[in-house]
């Protein structure tokens, strides 16, 4: 398959566009290849001939109109020179699904009458409108309470030392002396995150990291002296808050350079964990995967999920029937073909581990399901 130009720059600038969504231009169908023309584009079966582009929905969404496997999208954008810089797309702007003389579909920009054009204001604009690719409050509400805990950060992250007025727990309104904060100013804001379960890949037994667990959000109150000790208050609690606790700087970190894409090679991992401990994963909720940047994963990254099934006893012709406390032991297990379930995106990467959002969800997941390439 031919090799696409990444889009290192893909919204970076997302403040000029904000979220983006397409409303209808127009209900008719694109006209389709001639005959004798075929494209290897999933388009989508209602794909429409023109959509308007408005405020609220994210880049996903804009793609699955065109497309049955959004993660395409990169190859229907680059075949049109003209809007090969993704910036230019603003609300108001009508996209046009058409075709070439080999009857391949690429987009093309139609600048509207009522165009809006916003100043690039990054910092002064909520993070909220410059992550068009993916539900940007979900993301938001796991990266300020993280759900894993890697192996460098557990070693690397502010802690707590010690808790005020001799407490064993700690609650909101509570003090607690932390280390490594120096040089922060007072009134940043830090997630107290206790480390749980080591988590350990499925395949070799390497270790991952820690499942985070969520204990509060703590203010700096008085920044570290001599002695490296600085004093923050418990402003908001989830559960007690304990010694040893790591400190996370409430601040999403998340790219906005990013595009629904397949990855250029093969890619085979599984689910580890999922957010909030759930055990039945469904659309638009965070797991986390076995598999990162040595592996070749970057955001944007499009997986498919596949449950694994079930092992089961074969116990012949006569099922449920040829059961009996003699037999059943020596009935051999046999595993159940996997089903594909859904469809997951990265979106933050480690070494060996990657978040990612469920952006569909076919039949119920779990930990220990596969995902690799669609």
């Amino acid at each position: 398959m031919k090799k696409f130009p990444k889009f290192a720059g893909f919204l970076a600038l997302g403040a000029l566009v904000g979220q983006l969504a397409l409303g209808a231009d127009s209900d008719a169908p694109a006209a389709r290849p001639a005959a004798g023309h075929s494209t290897s584009v999933p388009l989508a079966p209602d794909a429409p001939s023109s959509y308007v582009v408005q405020r609220g929905d994210t880049l996903w969404a804009i793609a699955a109109k065109f497309l049955s496997q959004p993660w395409y999208w990169p190859e229907i954008w680059y075949l049109n020179p003209d809007i090969n810089n993704p910036h230019r797309i603003y609300p108001g702007d009508t996209l046009r699904l058409v075709y070439d003389a080999s009857g391949k579909p690429h987009i093309e920009v139609e600048r509207g009458s009522n165009t809006e054009r916003l100043s690039p204001q990054i910092r002064a604009t909520p993070l909220a409108q410059a992550i068009p690719a993916i539900p940007y409050d979900i993301v938001a509400a796991f990266m300020s309470k993280p759900s894993v805990v890697t192996p460098e950060e557990a070693e690397q992250l502010p802690y707590v030392v010690g808790l005020g007025d001799r407490h064993v727990i700690a609650g909101v309104g509570d003090v607690i002396y932390a280390r490594r904060l120096a040089g922060v100013e007072p009134g940043a804001r830090y997630n107290m995150v206790h480390l749980g379960e080591r988590l350990k890949d499925p395949d070799d037994g390497a270790f991952l990291g820690y499942q985070g667990i969520h204990a509060g959000l703590a203010r700096l109150e008085r920044a570290a002296g001599d002695d490296g000790i600085a004093k923050l208050v418990i402003a908001e609690s989830g559960r007690e808050g304990l010694v040893g606790d790591r400190l996370v700087r409430d601040q999403v970190e998340v790219p906005l350079d990013f595009m629904p894409h397949a990855p250029p090679k093969p890619v085979r991992g599984t689910i580890i964990s999922v957010l909030d401990g759930v055990t039945v994963i469904g659309q638009y909720q965070v797991v986390v995967i076995n598999r990162g940047k040595r592996d070749g994963l970057e955001p944007g990254h499009v997986l498919a999920v596949w449950q694994q099934g079930d092992i089961v006893k074969d116990r012949g012709p006569g099922g449920a029937a040829n059961t009996n406390q003699f037999t059943e032991p020596f009935r051999p297990n046999v595993r159940l073909p996997s089903e594909h379930a859904g469809t997951f995106m990265v979106f933050k990467t480690y070494d060996r581990v990657s978040y990612g959002l469920i952006m569909t969800a076919h039949n119920a997941m779990h930990v220990g399901d596969t995902v690799k390439n669609p």
